[in-house]
């Protein structure tokens, strides 16, 4: 409690100094005035930016599968693929299949690797095991 004068604060005085909100930094400024709810949009939507802004990484299976099988993917399928990625994540598809013309490749979206990929004209067997969701681009 401050005393002004040799005088006690008033209660008025008192309610000023401390009900009204403290001076905040700049980063808690921009948060005034918004929910909880807004907020926690406003961060997943920053995430998903980001995300959405990289590009998938081939692991060195999936490099020696595109040797072996002769694929050679156009920058259209590229994005596609890029695309097709970024959907199974926002649905929250952790191993992924996404289909890119007669192409499958198994996606681990939360690294955002292609860890196997195939031709589906060159085979009989289109059995796909472990994966917990599909995209057709």
């Amino acid at each position: 409690m401050e005393i002004r004068n040799n005088k006690f604060l008033s209660i008025e005085q008192l309610q000023d100094q401390y009900l009204k909100p403290a001076k905040t930094s700049d980063s808690s400024q921009t948060l005034k005035g918004l929910s909880f709810e807004e907020i926690l949009h406003k961060q997943q939507n920053t995430k998903i930016e980001a995300n959405s802004n990289t590009e998938v990484k081939f692991s060195k299976h999936a490099s020696n599968r595109l040797n072996e099988r002769n694929i050679e993917l156009t920058y259209n399928q590229l994005e596609r693929l890029n695309d097709g990625t970024k959907k199974a994540s926002e649905k929250g598809i952790k191993e992924s299949l996404v289909l890119v013309d007669k192409l499958a490749f198994i996606v681990n979206t939360k690294s955002n690797t292609v860890i196997t990929a195939m031709d589906q004209t060159e085979t009989d067997e289109n059995v796909f095991t472990n994966i917990d969701g599909a995209v057709i681009m």
